[in-house]
């Protein structure tokens, strides 16, 4: 079954830290790159970091040196480890998979920034 299942998120004040996971299919999970995107209100969807199969990372410029990507191979699972958040990461973010070539997304979680 294509499907990601995404748990984390929620309300976080500035400086703070919050851990999003996605769980993935085995067979989904092995072959397709993994990543997080974000969309805030009135905004585009955009790119947060993305881990290649290969272990390849990508970072948006706004979160690099505070966010960090990983992939854990025996839990089928993607992880997004959030620190020194900011107001301005306040967003729903969607995890993502390239699945031969197609976009799989997840249900999204909100993360919300506020004092």
């Amino acid at each position: 079954q294509v499907q990601l299942v995404e748990s984390g998120g929620g309300l976080v004040q500035p400086g703070g830290s919050l851990r999003l996971s996605c769980v993935a299919s085995a067979a989904m999970f092995s072959v397709s790159d993994m990543g997080y995107y974000r969309q805030a209100p009135g905004k585009q969807r955009e790119l947060v970091a993305v881990m290649t199969t290969g272990s390849t990372t990508n970072y948006a410029d706004s979160v690099k040196g505070r966010f960090t990507i990983s992939r854990d191979n025996t839990e089928n699972m993607v992880i997004l480890q959030m620190n020194g958040l900011k107001p301005e990461d306040t967003a729903v973010y969607y995890c993502n998979a390239v699945y031969y070539g197609r976009n799989v997304w997840g249900q999204g979680t909100q993360v919300t920034v506020s004092s």
